[in-house]
């Protein structure tokens, strides 16, 4: 019972702050890589803080059904539903940006199921090693540094670089400015996380996780960073931990 009432807090919430983010978009003119970010700030934020609200006893068929169910909840956005409901394309506004049109929703949906399909196996990796204290490390890099990337290199990029996106030869552009929020949150989260490891495993984390996040987020394609950014920040710390 509690986690319906959880689940069902999270997902009003989250849909309720997609439909204010839209309205400012459609009404206030704020540009989408704004508002889209303030969606990525809350998809971390209210989960965490509801989760200590309403807390339950997790299981690892729990955590599965949450994953289907965010994964399937895209579907909402599809064409015939934004025409048809007026709400919907409010919130499909606040995270639809021009340059990313005809393919945001397919952007958006893929990205959500590769992440998945990356963080799933490696929660059941990390758990049998004793590793799960180490979990959030990725999730906090990409929530936190990829977050706050597309906003700081908008306002602030000087120095740009290209990358491609699936399903088309277009490139899209990003800039070291943003990169570095990448990087500098790697810092912060491993400097955090300094009681899990070893003295050794800790200087080694702090030397090359930053810097394999980073380039993980500044190589992969246009708005599939999330699976990347996991997949090599995983990998590495799991290799870090067999040191």
């Amino acid at each position: 019972m509690i986690f319906l009432v959880n689940l069902t807090l999270k997902a009003f919430s989250l849909y309720l702050i997609q439909y204010g983010t839209g309205l400012l978009v459609e009404r206030r003119g704020m540009k989408v890589n704004y508002t889209r970010k303030i969606n990525h700030f809350s998809l971390f934020i209210i989960p965490t803080y509801l989760d200590r609200v309403f807390a339950y006893q997790e299981t690892f068929g729990l955590f599965i059904l949450s994953a289907v169910l965010v994964v399937v909840s895209p579907a909402i956005y599809v064409r015939p539903l934004r025409e048809r409901f007026s709400w919907i394309k409010t919130m499909f506004r606040s995270f639809d940006r021009p340059e990313d049109r005809p393919h945001t929703l397919l952007w958006l949906s893929t990205q959500i199921f590769a992440g998945f399909l990356v963080i799933v196996p490696m929660v059941i990796l990390f758990a049998h090693h004793d590793l799960l204290d180490l979990i959030l490390i990725p999730i906090l890099i990409n929530g936190i540094g990829d977050g706050l990337a597309e906003p700081v290199g908008v306002r602030f990029g000087r120095h740009e670089y290209g990358v491609r996106a699936l399903f088309t030869q277009k490139k899209y552009v990003r800039t070291l400015e943003g990169s570095a929020c990448v990087f500098i949150t790697g810092i912060l989260v491993i400097a955090l996380h300094y009681p899990s490891f070893t003295p050794l495993q800790y200087l080694i984390a702090l030397a090359f996780l930053p810097m394999l996040t980073t380039l993980a987020e500044a190589f992969s394609p246009h708005t599939w960073d999330t699976p990347f950014l996991f997949l090599v920040g995983y990998l590495a710390l799991f290799g870090i931990t067999r040191i």
